[in-house]
């Protein structure tokens, strides 16, 4: 017999294991993390950005999932630190284009996280996993968009 929603313990719910493997990804980023100065959202920006120079703030946005006012203090903070650089793109006034400095590409070589011991799995499953939560995160963005 399945147990009623309101009878559910909170280790059954599938939001509150993603939301604690979050927790636990943070603390094993932490160590590099701190050593770099840099947060997680600020790491996977570089991330983002070492895989795609040269882009719109809101073609960045997208990538990460983030809002532009989310976004817009994390590239401010990330220029400060010199890191990267942003400008007005010049065949789109209104676009603003995000570009990693010499010194945020000097930064890529010191900011190896691996993961791989610490998860516990093997590159295969590490893969089929990696793909399963992105096939999840899909199908919960489309239930949203489809009750806009």
């Amino acid at each position: 017999m399945k147990s009623k929603p309101a009878d559910r313990k909170l280790s059954e719910f599938l939001c509150f294991a993603v939301y604690s493997a979050n927790l636990a990804f943070g603390k094993v980023y932490r160590p590099v993390l701190d050593e770099l100065g840099l947060t997680y959202t600020q790491y996977i920006t570089l991330v983002a950005l070492w895989e795609q120079d040269d882009i719109t703030v809101s073609s960045l946005g997208e990538k990460l999932f983030l809002e532009s006012n989310t976004l817009t203090p994390i590239l401010k903070k990330l220029e400060g630190m010199g890191y990267v650089e942003r400008a007005r793109d010049p065949a789109d006034e209104r676009q603003v284009r995000v570009r990693v400095t010499r010194s945020g590409e000097r930064l890529r070589e010191r900011a190896v996280v691996d993961l791989g011991d610490a998860c516990g799995l093997g590159a295969k499953d590490f893969a089929r996993l990696q793909k399963e939560v992105v096939a999840l995160r899909n199908s919960l963005l489309q239930a949203v968009d489809g009750e806009e």
